[in-house]
C-alpha cells in the first residue's frame, strides 16, 4: 500500500502540474475560449472511454502491466506536451495522457486486492489521500515553473516536470510494486472483448450496483460544479482574484487529504460505509447551501469545510460499497465503472453549474447542489437490494 500510494501521488501531481497551463498553452496558439474548453474536456472524455477497459484488462493480466504501460503513456503525452508546435499536438497529448489516466481504476482495484472488506474504506481513503495531496502540490509547482507572466509563460519546463514525475512513478511502479492478483484469478476472468462487454451489462443489471454508481455520478457532478463556478462566485461576492482561490483550494485539498487519510477509515469501521455516505452527503448539502449565504471569510471556511468532509467521507466509502459487490478478481472492472461514472460527472457537472450561474445567479448552482446532495442522502439511507447490502458493524 505505502508503494502504491506513493506512485499515485506522484502521478497526480505530475497531473496537476499541467492544470494552470493548459489554457495559457492553448492560448499561445491562438485557440478561442471554446477550442480551450474543448481542450480541457478531451482529457476527461478519453479517460471515460479507458477507464473500465483498463480496469477490466487488468483483471485479466494482473495490475502491475496495467500500471505500468499506462505510467509510460502518461509519461510520453506529456513529453509530447513539451514540444508541441500545433494545437492538434495539445489535443493529441491529452487525449493520449486520458486515455492513460482511465489507469485510476486500476489502482482502486489494486487497493481492493490487497484489503478486507472491514478495511477496504480505509484503503480506498488512503489513495484518496494521494489524490487530494497531488493536487495541492502539482498546480503549485506547475504555476512557479510557469511563471506569472501569462504573455511569457514556460510551457515547457512544467511539462518537463511531469515527464519526469510519471517516469518517477513508472520506475517505482516496476522495480517496487508487487503484483496483486495470482495467476489462477487472473485465468478465472481472461475472456474476450464481447465477454467484457457482457460482464459490463451484467453489472449494471445488480440493482446495487446501478444504485452506487449514480450516488457516484452525482456526487462527483456537485462536487466538480461547485469546482467551476466557485471563482466566479468568489470575485462577485468578495472581489477575489486567482490567488485568493488558489489558497482556499489549497485548503481544501489539504482537509481532503487529512480526513481520506485518516480519518474515514475509523468512521467506516464503526459505523459502516453506508451510513458515511449519508452524513458526507448531509455535510456536503450544508456546505454548498452556507457558500450561497457566505457574506464573510469564516462563514466561508465553514463551508469549504463542510463540502471538503463531505466529498472526503462520501467518495472512498461508495468506491468501498462497489468493490463488495464482485469476487476479487472483478474489481478492476468495477472500479473501472465507477470511474466512467465519475469522469462522465466531471464533464456534464460544470456545463451544468454554468448555465445555472449564467441563467439564475451566481448562488443557484450552490441551492442546486444542495438539493441534488439531499436525493443522494435519501438514496443512501433507503433500504438497500440483496445484491447491494453490506453487513453492519
Amino acid at each position: 500500500m505505502p508503494t502504491l500510494f506513493l506512485i499515485v501521488f506522484v502521478d497526480l501531481v505530475g497531473f496537476g502540474v499541467i492544470i494552470p497551463l493548459l489554457p495559457f498553452y492553448g492560448e499561445h496558439f491562438q485557440a478561442s475560449p471554446a477550442t480551450i474548453g474543448l481542450l480541457m474536456a478531451t482529457y476527461s472524455l478519453t479517460q471515460f472511454i479507458s477507464a473500465p477497459v483498463l480496469g477490466r484488462l487488468s483483471d485479466r493480466i494482473g495490475r502491475k502491466p496495467v500500471l505500468g504501460v499506462s505510467l509510460a503513456g502518461a509519461a510520453g503525452s506529456y513529453l509530447l506536451l513539451a514540444f508541441a508546435s500545433e494545437l492538434w499536438m495539445l489535443f493529441a497529448a491529452r487525449a493520449i495522457g486520458g486515455l492513460m489516466a482511465g489507469n485510476i481504476s486500476t489502482a482502486f482495484a489494486y487497493v481492493a486486492d490487497v484489503t478486507t472488506p472491514a478495511n477496504r474504506a480505509k484503503g480506498m481513503g488512503i489513495i484518496g489521500a494521494a489524490f487530494g495531496l497531488g493536487f495541492i502540490f502539482g498546480p503549485a509547482i506547475g504555476g512557479v515553473l510557469a511563471g506569472h507572466d501569462p504573455l511569457n509563460a514556460d510551457f515547457q519546463s512544467p511539462a518537463l516536470a511531469a515527464f519526469a514525475l510519471s517516469a518517477l512513478a513508472l520506475v517505482l511502479c516496476l522495480t517496487v510494486l508487487k503484483e496483486s492478483l495470482t495467476p489462477e484469478v487472473r485465468a478465472r476472468h481472461a475472456t474476450g472483448a464481447a465477454g467484457r462487454w457482457r460482464w459490463v451489462r451484467q453489472a449494471l443489471a445488480d440493482p446495487g450496483v446501478r444504485l452506487i454508481l449514480i450516488m457516484s455520478f452525482l456526487a462527483t457532478f456537485v462536487f466538480a460544479g461547485m469546482e467551476t463556478t466557485f471563482a466566479m462566485w468568489s470575485r462577485r461576492q468578495f472581489g477575489w482574484g486567482p490567488e485568493q482561490n488558489g489558497y482556499l483550494f489549497a485548503f481544501v485539498g489539504a482537509l481532503t487529504a487529512l480526513i481520506q487519510g485518516g480519518l474515514v477509515g475509523r468512521l467506516a469501521r464503526a459505523y459502516g460505509e453506508r451510513r458515511l455516505v449519508a452524513a458526507g452527503s448531509a455535510l456536503l448539502a450544508l456546505g454548498m447551501l452556507l457558500i450561497a449565504f457566505s457574506t464573510s471569510l469564516w462563514l466561508l471556511l465553514v463551508a469549504m469545510t463542510a463540502v471538503a468532509a463531505g466529498f472526503s467521507m462520501v467518495t472512498p466509502s461508495l468506491n468501498s460499497l462497489l468493490s463488495l459487490q464482485v469476487e476479487a478478481g472483478a474489481q478492476g472492472g468495477m472500479m473501472g465503472l465507477a470511474r466512467s461514472a465519475t469522469t462522465m460527472a466531471r464533464i456534464l457537472g460544470p456545463g451544468f453549474a454554468g448555465a445555472v450561474f449564467g441563467l439564475l445567479g451566481k448562488d443557484w448552482p450552490f441551492y442546486a447542489g444542495a438539493v441534488i446532495m439531499v436525493a443522494v442522502m435519501l438514496m443512501a439511507v433507503r433500504p438497500v437490494p440483496a445484491a447491494a447490502a453490506e453487513a453492519e458493524p
